[in-house]
């Protein structure tokens, strides 16, 4: 009876060394899935999963990973295709219809210097709006098609506070023409990042030219020591709504003068690629735009 007790005890015992030895192999196969499951999904690489255990279950589970794998990367091979072709086309659709817009408004230019009816000058001027529209969309697209196709940024060493004050500046007229007395505050401390020139003046060109579509008579500017750049201007009939899609391409606010609907698009856009970070808020009545290099 005795010696019964001892061998049940041993193929027990056996029984559970070889569960657990089962178990822990298990586990292990798990952990190295998942490890070779994400270095997969966050490197650029066309291998698949290969795993050492000689399980059944967990090498058909590392199978059906690799064909959902080889599914993603063909989705995203393709949407990359299609996106490049679509910035292609913008690029050439934009650069294709420079050519009749220019002659349209150089004919135009004849006829103002030209003796018209007072009821064809506004047919004119009616015609000149619309193309002075069509111009404006037709060059935020060609730019916004070159900022998202850029690949290699052209990295210098710049000082912020000079770019800010440059781009402040070349809005002297516009701002001028509205009656917006500007205040600008920037810290004296000299701010140097390694960024794109042209891609910062750009951004900054964009948020100030966005501003002064929509403010009331007021615009504020401003850059800290932590190379936080804020821009404020009055937004009386801007709602959370209308802030969550400020960066939404193309769309506009209704009382927006030819507004394309990509200038703060183009603005994110430049700045995600600069490795920065852009916010919109309301705050007492007025639109703030945030910029964090």
């Amino acid at each position: 009876m005795n010696g019964i007790w001892i061998f049940l005890s041993i193929v027990f015992g056996a029984a559970v060394i070889t569960l657990t030895v089962k178990v822990y192999l298990m586990k292990k196969s798990m952990r190295e899935i998942s490890e070779k499951l994400k270095e997969k999904l966050s490197t650029d690489t066309n291998t698949l999963i290969d795993i050492s255990s000689a399980d059944r279950d967990v090498r058909k589970l590392a199978a059906d990973l690799n064909r959902e794998l080889s599914a993603l990367r063909n989705e995203q091979r393709r949407c990359a295709n299609g996106d490049a072709e679509l910035k292609t086309a913008i690029t050439n659709i934009s650069h294709d219809l420079r050519t009749p817009l220019t002659a349209m408004c150089g004919y135009l230019d004849l006829l103002d210097r030209t003796e018209l009816p007072e009821s064809a000058r506004q047919y004119t001027t009616q015609i000149r709006n619309r193309a002075d529209a069509m111009k404006t969309l037709t060059e935020e697209l060609f730019r916004y098609s070159v900022a998202a196709s850029a690949s290699k940024p052209n990295l210098s060493q710049v000082c912020v506070n000079d770019l800010l004050e440059e781009s402040a500046a070349s809005f002297y007229g516009a701002i001028s023409e509205r009656g917006i007395i500007p205040e600008i505050n920037i810290c004296e401390q000299r701010i140097i990042r390694i960024a794109d020139k042209s891609a910062l003046l750009r951004i900054f060109s964009n948020i100030i030219g966005n501003a002064l579509k929509y403010s009331n008579g007021n615009l504020i500017i401003s850059l800290n020591e932590d190379c936080e750049i804020e821009f404020k201007n009055s937004a009386d009939n801007l709602g959370l709504i209308s802030v969550e899609k400020l960066f939404d391409r193309f769309y506009t606010v209704n009382d927006g003068s030819q507004s394309t609907g990509l200038g703060l698009s183009i603005a994110k856009l430049l700045t995600e690629q600069s490795g920065g970070q852009i916010t919109a808020r309301i705050e007492d009545e007025m639109l703030a735009i945030r910029v964090k290099l």
